[in-house]
């Protein structure tokens, strides 16, 4: 009979190792996500125990962001109708004297096949006149005239995906068409339009940065008024050892969940005006006969807004408690 040498199998230990080493390596971690979410919690039920106070915080923060999402929907939604009335751009081509009727109708049936025109259409001059005397109701004046002083018109809608400066050329090269005399684009008011469009995604910007120092002043003066009514507190921690990660980390998650909060406050404000301004935008899309459609933000835009919320809440702390805490020693 063999004697045993006392020692364990080569493949016990083996085992032993492998099934040690799982738990071995995991416990640190498991640790780490379990304290964690458990300063996660802490965090929000200490803001819950004063929450009159942390929901007037978070309604400010809150109203911070819902103004400059709220901009951002608006332009939006008027870069969508600007594009629609981009479509209504006309260009109009008056034509020479001496150009025949067949000639000018010839030549808007050519422009027609060009690529970058969508519809062309020509009025005669007496078609012009007879229009104009409908319109202007200066019928008795227009019979004195002994000729017409209208000349005859060709009107070209340019291709609706056509940039600004795409219609530009195509003005251009129409004016040097034979028969031609000259030619004009109903643009200005379009060019109007982009200017007012440009000035108000400029204000956005520069709104939505002023608020977003506006919350990082919010987050941070809240944060700092709640580490001084804790200031004995972290002088004892301090005392038994804690370091200044572990102290600060309660205060990152309560600006962590005053930035969450205010950005679901944000999108609640966004969708009380979206309800409160129903009516008049149904009002507006049944005068666009459906064609023009009110958009919110989005799945995107709200996971921004909650994104932006939350970076500004933890970015208001991080600046205010390490200072805060640097500046406080045990006695």
């Amino acid at each position: 009979m063999a004697r045993s040498s006392g020692k364990p199998a080569p493949s016990a230990v083996g085992n032993t190792r492998r099934r040690g080493m799982p738990s071995t390596l995991a416990a640190p971690a498991q640790g780490w996500v379990s304290s964690h979410a458990r300063c996660l919690i802490e965090s929000l039920g200490r803001l819950h125990r004063r929450w009159l106070a942390s929901l007037l915080t978070a309604t400010v923060i809150g109203i911070a962001l819902a103004l400059p999402a709220g901009l951002y929907v608006l332009m939006n939604n008027l870069d969508t109708l600007s594009q629609s009335w981009h479509r209504a751009v006309q260009a109009s081509l008056y034509l020479r004297d001496d150009l025949s009727v067949s000639d000018g109708q010839a030549l808007a049936k050519r422009l027609g096949e060009r690529d970058d025109v969508a519809t062309s259409r020509y009025i005669s001059a007496a078609a012009g006149l007879a229009e104009f005397r409908k319109s202007s109701g200066f019928g008795a004046a227009l019979d004195a005239l002994e000729d017409n002083p209208l000349p005859a018109v060709i009107t070209i809608n340019p291709r609706a995906d056509m940039s600004r400066a795409e219609i530009g050329a195509l003005l251009v090269s129409l004016e040097d068409e034979p028969g031609v005399a000259r030619a004009e684009l109903d643009q200005a008011w379009l060019e109007r339009l982009y200017a007012i469009l440009s000035v108000i995604e400029r204000s956005a910007w520069v709104i939505g940065l002023l608020l977003s120092a506006a919350v990082l002043f919010i987050v941070g003066n809240t944060i700092r008024l709640d580490i001084e009514n804790r200031r004995e507190e972290i002088e004892v921690m301090k005392l038994l050892g804690a370091s200044d990660a572990f102290i600060r980390r309660p205060f990152l998650y309560s600006g962590f969940w005053y930035g969450l909060i205010g950005a679901v406050l944000a999108l609640i404000l966004l969708g009380i005006c979206f309800l409160a301004l129903a009516e008049p935008l149904a009002a507006l899309t049944r005068s666009y006969n459906g064609a023009l459609a009110m958009h919110g933000l989005g799945l995107k835009g709200v996971f921004m807004l909650l994104g932006i919320g939350v970076a500004l809440g933890w970015l208001g702390c991080v600046l205010t408690v390490n200072r805060r805490l640097a500046a406080i020693e045990p006695r």
